[in-house]
């Protein structure tokens, strides 16, 4: 059966991935290339959104994969404006957030770029006096830079602070952005920034750390910072039927993608089971599917791609979400939560008291909050069934607290392969995919430029773009 053609000559794309990023590049597909397309986003599984899932609990939504996006950036504000969903935007609350290190919390230092510190941080209660000296010391450590160059974050940071500065704050901080070790992931592609200060000529880390956060300008010292997350007050199942409905595109769930070829002047996408194959034909394609599956459908279409798209690991994780009785969860910190440093004896890699943190989130009285389990490599432990990994973060959680009571209501979320990691050599892997298309092709999703949302919908937008270039300067016949 061969679906997909129109007797208009108007444009058919498909989109590969119901997640943020394919809903994104379908929404702006729509809105560039107007009523006549024929969009059809295919989606192996039975929802749209990826790693992005609300779900009620006790009652009220509530998510389980990502909890907040970077509200600084640009993409999220544009998009919700398009959509008219600016006023579901919501930020958190003055609670601060904690670090679990060495036994006992403390509050989570300030003045570091994702754990680098710059000259004023204040790392006492943290480290240790030896690891106080390493860090006061590395200012003055020769510096052996490799202008354009890329390195492992983690031993970068060893080197230069000592072990229990990557152990004890920069691991826990990037563990919650990228579910990876700090010692794996690479300095170009995590922490930009500092990788440009140190092309620059920045003479120690430190001092890489001071540029690449500048003080305000005086006009803007005294004034209230700009909020630094956001999220939705009805949570990501907003933002996600908003775009299913404004990109007004054919939505096939349950439809797995098994090959893709090239076709007459545009692409052959071969779906559903072995036994009853199906075949659309359209003119142009977005994957916005994790990088190792994006790799098997580009294997003849985009070989050069398709092998830097392969070397993208992923990583799995769970969110195990749990609601209490007020009167039961007295323990809990009036903080917004808690990261876990390395080698500390708890399965978690943090804790999001949530109910502290938005207070859009306690409307009942109950109390919600949410614990992240797994990081790269780590697989095998979260190979367990649900009572497990609730009685592993309860554990957790009356070690920290003292709450032991039976919560109301759980959700456990299961992220198999949820984030990809962005080791030594990132970058170049995401130009060898880019520049490995060909026409008629483009790719979008967290393997790329960013796993944050906003950075997710920037390139489901770049892609309709690169595609609607495409259609622009070679039209289907009518």
């Amino acid at each position: 059966m061969t679906n997909g053609t129109t007797s208009s000559g108007a444009p058919r794309i498909a989109v590969v991935g119901a997640g943020v990023s394919g809903l994104a590049a379908a929404h702006r597909l729509r809105t560039r290339l107007g009523p006549g397309a024929t969009i059809t986003v295919l989606e192996q599984r039975d929802r749209t959104g990826g790693v992005l899932h609300t779900v009620d609990l006790a009652g009220v939504p509530y998510d389980v994969g990502a909890e907040a996006y970077l509200a600084r950036r640009p993409e999220m504000a544009v998009l919700l404006a398009e959509l008219s969903l600016s006023g579901e935007q919501v930020h958190p609350t003055a609670a601060k957030a904690s670090l679990r290190a060495d036994g006992h919390s403390s509050a989570l230092p300030a003045a570091t770029l994702l754990g680098v510190p710059t000259s004023a941080a204040r790392l006492d209660g943290l480290l240790s006096a030896a690891g106080l000296a390493a860090v006061a010391a590395e200012p003055g450590l020769p510096l052996g830079w490799e202008r354009g160059g890329d390195v492992a974050l983690g031993g970068l940071l060893r080197e230069r602070f000592g072990d229990e500065l990557a152990d004890r704050l920069a691991d826990p901080l990037l563990g919650g952005v990228y579910s990876g070790r700090v010692d794996a992931l690479g300095l170009r592609a995590t922490i930009p920034a500092l990788a440009a200060a140190l092309d620059d000529g920045a003479p120690s880390l430190t001092a890489a750390a001071d540029a690449a956060t500048p003080a305000p300008p005086p006009a803007l010292r005294d004034a209230a910072p700009a909020p630094v997350f956001g999220a939705l007050s009805g949570g990501y199942r907003v933002l996600l039927d908003a775009l299913v409905a404004a990109a007004d595109a054919h939505l096939r769930l349950g439809t797995t993608v098994r090959e893709l070829r090239p076709h007459d002047t545009g692409w052959r996408l071969t779906l559903g089971p072995t036994t009853a194959p199906e075949v659309l034909d359209v003119d142009a394609v977005v994957l916005a599917i994790p990088a190792p599956a994006a790799a098997r459908l580009l294997s003849e279409a985009a070989p050069s791609a398709a092998q830097a798209a392969a070397e993208i690991e992923l990583a799995s994780s769970v969110v195990v979400a749990l609601a209490y009785l007020g009167e039961d969860a007295a323990g809990l910190p009036p903080t917004s939560g808690a990261l876990i440093a390395t080698g500390e004896p708890l399965s978690a890699k943090a804790f999001t008291h949530s109910t502290n943190k938005w207070s859009h989130l306690s409307p009942d009285g109950l109390v919600r909050l949410r614990a992240s389990l797994g990081r790269f490599g780590e697989a095998a432990t979260l190979q367990v069934d649900d009572a497990e990994l609730v009685r592993r973060v309860r554990a957790d959680l009356a070690a920290l607290t003292g709450i032991t009571a039976e919560p109301v209501a759980v959700h456990v979320q299961r992220w198999g392969g949820g984030l990809p990691q962005y080791g030594v050599g990132h970058l170049d892997r995401v130009r060898a995919i880019e520049h490995g298309l060909p026409a008629g092709l483009a790719v979008a999703g967290s393997a790329l430029h960013g796993v944050g949302v906003p950075a997710c919908i920037g390139t489901g937008r770049a892609a309709a773009e690169r595609l609607v270039e495409h259609l622009t300067a070679h039209p289907a016949p009518a």
